[in-house]
């Protein structure tokens, strides 16, 4: 029997961005591809790549040319670049980059274990012209959910229900969604993580000035309920405690289904699922907030009270120029709504400072909105031109030493007042699952090491804080435990663990 082919997923960028790497993988392993962690290990190394900034395209090339280099002394045959920035590029980022011997665009996912069998064979796989992918969708929202010849990555299912007397295959290969209904997911898990991202649309309608997503991501879709709720259930049976809601919006999720609430009942059903302990929503639009969505996010049983804002500057002025709205005032009333209905709600956002024309005046608002918004997390980014946005075309850039400066100093403001946040909770009560443990031998407190790392409600995985424990004892990854606040480091909460077992043992 010949050697069965290895494949290696290597990821970058965003949530968004490892569920397509789990549907990647979900298809190759179906397809007999064996998935193993190391590149170096691989036959393929597919380096699912991002092309949001300039600095996260630096980061894929650079993971795609350290691929490469395994090329001369492993066994890695051939690097394969899929991903944002392989669909953004196309043809272009393969002549700029001839040491990847493939480009995939998103039409190549459903074909992806074909592919890479070509790439290794020594064939070649004409890489694609880009494209405005927004035209490849109906203008009309609630036109769209017939246009199913569109690649989506990260909607992937099964093709098709197997007849009544017949059962799902007995070597299936492990961690693959077995074939349960006509939209049973496509997924294999990449990690044991107890947390585990779930896609409720792909694409964006807004037009931002300077983002050029909308244009290699396409117009916005949303999956439908069953197709989240049945990956869900598959994501719980494989050990998963937390799903994370992900997509460039999802405070639109619904409106090409003829319902803009939809969330508001899929939530409480996601909830329900059982071996489900949390349910958390990322990627929320400030201006598309609504009182019904924030009630079910602040009052229903394991949905974290949890609000991911994209409020990226609060000067009118500025905001205008970016294609957005609000203002100072208007989001420090949003926060206050929220923290009225759930006082110990967690809030994110991301800024962006320098964008062209932004004066003083305007800085010194943002200033002013940040010392008032009492966040748990902020992103702060210098702006950059990004070839395809309406921004590239303003007057008024601001010169680089001046981004720089207003960066350094937002950056250096943002810190504290997020070290402060994480003060006021000193003496909280907190719902912690626990994420890793380490051998009681390793950790020590005086170190900066710690026996146990979770993340409460107010915290999502790999942006926010975390809450560190300075005793394992009792703790196992995935269990959710009750846990107080008894320090701070930074963003992060010390604590300690509350008697009792588990709260999914104690039946919370």
């Amino acid at each position: 029997m010949p050697e069965r082919r290895t494949v290696a997923l290597v990821t970058l960028g965003c949530a968004r961005n490892e569920v397509d790497s789990e549907e990647l993988a979900g298809r190759l392993a179906a397809d007999g591809w064996q998935l193993v962690e190391d590149a170096a290990d691989a036959d393929v190394a597919v380096v699912n790549t991002c092309g949001f900034v300039e600095a996260a395209k630096k980061d894929s090339v650079d993971a795609l040319l350290e691929a490469n280099d395994l090329k001369d002394h492993g066994r890695t045959q051939a690097v394969v670049a899929v991903g944002c920035m392989a669909e953004r590029y196309g043809k272009d980022l393969a002549e700029a980059l001839p040491e990847a011997d493939g480009v995939l665009g998103f039409d190549d996912y459903a074909d992806i274990s074909d592919r890479l069998q070509t790439i290794l064979s020594g064939g070649i796989h004409a890489s694609h012209t880009p494209r405005d992918r927004r035209k490849l969708l109906p203008l009309s929202p609630v036109e769209r959910q017939g246009a199913t010849d569109v690649a989506l990555p990260g909607h992937g299912r099964a093709p098709q229900e197997p007849a009544p007397q017949e059962s799902a295959p007995a070597d299936l290969p492990e961690g693959v969604a077995p074939v349960s209904g006509p939209r049973a997911p496509l997924r294999r898990r990449l990690g044991s993580s107890p947390v585990a991202s779930v896609k409720l649309a792909s694409g964006c309608d807004r037009r931002c000035s300077f983002c050029a997503i909308p244009s290699f991501r396409g117009s916005f879709i949303s999956r439908r309920p069953s197709d989240v709720l049945g990956e869900t259930r598959w994501l719980a049976e494989q050990g998963v405690k937390e799903i994370m809601l992900v997509s460039e919006n999802n405070t639109s999720y619904g409106k090409d289904l003829g319902d803009i609430r939809l969330l508001e009942a899929l939530l409480p059903e996601l909830a329900a699922v059982d071996g489900i302990e949390r349910v958390r929503v990322s990627y929320l639009q400030p201006a598309e907030m609504r009182p019904g969505l924030i009630d079910v996010l602040t009052s229903t049983e394991k949905v974290a009270p949890y609000f991911d804002l994209s409020f990226q500057h609060s000067a009118p002025g500025v905001l205008r120029a970016m294609r957005r709205f609000g203002d100072t005032e208007r989001f420090l009333e949003l926060l206050e709504t929220i923290r009225g209905k759930a006082p110990q709600a967690g809030v994110r956002s991301n800024f962006i400072v320098g964008f062209p024309g932004e004066t003083e005046e305007d800085f010194a608002e943002l200033e002013r909105f940040l010392s008032g918004a009492r966040l748990d997390a902020v992103g702060v980014f210098g702006y950059s031109d990004e070839e395809g946005t309406e921004a590239v075309t303003y007057e008024g850039k601001l010169p680089d030493d001046i981004i720089a400066e207003r960066l350094e100093h937002l950056s250096r403001l943002a810190e504290e007042l997020t070290a402060q946040r994480a003060e006021e909770r000193l003496g909280e009560t907190l719902r912690v699952l626990v994420e890793s443990v380490e051998d009681p031998a390793d950790a020590d407190a005086d170190a900066g090491e710690y026996a146990a790392v979770g993340r409460a409600a107010h915290q999502a995985p790999e942006t926010d804080g975390q809450v560190l424990f300075t005793t394992g004892e009792g703790l196992a990854p995935g269990r959710m435990v009750e846990a107080k606040v008894i320090g701070t480091e930074g963003v992060d909460l010390v604590a300690e663990r509350l008697g009792g077992e588990g709260l999914e043992e104690a039946g919370r």
